[in-house]
């Protein structure tokens, strides 16, 4: 489904002060802008998981983690259709709230997926479920599918922007104009809001069922703005 969103018309009618050599472009000129956008369904996926342990000792922690993260990345390496990379990672030290001694050591470590395969995204997640917790899952239009919806935007909102200009060539009784200048910018890629899915380990099945997404729509716009001369 497309839609076509008409954004403010600023005119402008300049008068010069001091009269140039360059004074014939200074009058006469109007801002327009113009938008076109289609809704697009989001064809990738991204998800964070995590892992948390804690122990006594930083170096028996900093083993732990090591080794959590070197399966997932093993395991990773079965998916190739997903991009796995490593995110956050942190440890630091828990105190007695009492006697404010160190108590252990708290360590936190992050893993991304992203793809648009969204079946072999959701089995790698169900298989990482055994030792990380999902954090949080978003979805998004990729750039190669980005890229072909916008080229069409372009044509649709310069068109947008050129029967603007024709209109208010007629409304001021101006037989042509010329075009000055002409932005085309696209939107920011936006993302549905992630939903957070937070479990404990005790709570995870040793073989997840792999989840099926329904991914939705996200809203791709390219505006057209620049500035016309009535002649």
């Amino acid at each position: 489904m497309r839609k076509i969103t008409l954004a403010t018309l600023s005119l402008l009618l300049a008068t010069p002060v001091f009269a140039t050599e360059n004074t014939s472009i200074n009058y006469n000129m109007v801002n327009i802008q113009a938008e076109a956008s289609k809704d697009v369904h989001n064809d990738q996926m991204y998800a964070v998981l995590y892992i948390e342990k804690s122990s006594p000792q930083a170096t028996a922690l900093a083993t732990q983690i090591t080794q959590a993260m070197n399966q997932a990345t093993a395991l990773g390496q079965k998916y190739p259709e997903v991009k796995m990379e490593t995110g956050q990672q942190s440890t630091y030290p828990i105190y007695d709230n009492d006697s404010q001694k160190l108590k252990e050591w708290r360590g936190r470590a992050e893993v991304r997926l992203t793809s648009t395969d969204f079946k072999a995204v959701s089995q790698l997640m169900s298989a990482l479920q055994n030792t990380f917790q999902t954090e949080s899952i978003q979805f998004n239009v990729s750039d190669q599918q980005r890229q072909l919806v916008e080229n069409e935007l372009m044509v649709m909102a310069s068109q947008n922007f050129q029967k603007r200009a024709q209109l208010i060539a007629q409304t001021w009784q101006k037989n042509k104009y010329h075009l000055v200048n002409l932005d085309l910018r696209g939107n920011e890629q936006s993302f549905i809001q992630p939903r957070m899915l937070m479990a404990s380990s005790k709570m995870m099945a040793a073989s997840a069922p792999a989840q099926n997404f329904n991914a939705g729509d996200s809203k791709v716009s390219v505006t057209a703005s620049g500035t016309i001369q009535l002649d």
